[in-house]
């Protein structure tokens, strides 16, 4: 059960990367907003997916 759950986190983990480097940001942001989102784990995985994902191109402009 544990292994799953460690599989869905490094597919999310890529998932969200992907998606942050996909953004019409910096490349200072992309990496800034990449490195908080995987040193967070599900943390960073959470807030990234419920909230920041639609707020991360205004604070980076």
């Amino acid at each position: 059960m544990s292994q799953i759950i460690y599989i869905v986190g490094i597919v999310l983990s890529v998932l969200a990367v992907l998606d942050i480097l996909k953004k019409p940001i910096s490349l200072i942001g992309k990496i800034i907003c990449s490195v908080l989102v995987l040193i967070t784990s599900w943390i960073g995985l959470a807030v990234y997916f419920l909230w920041a994902k639609d707020h991360i191109t205004e604070w980076f402009k």
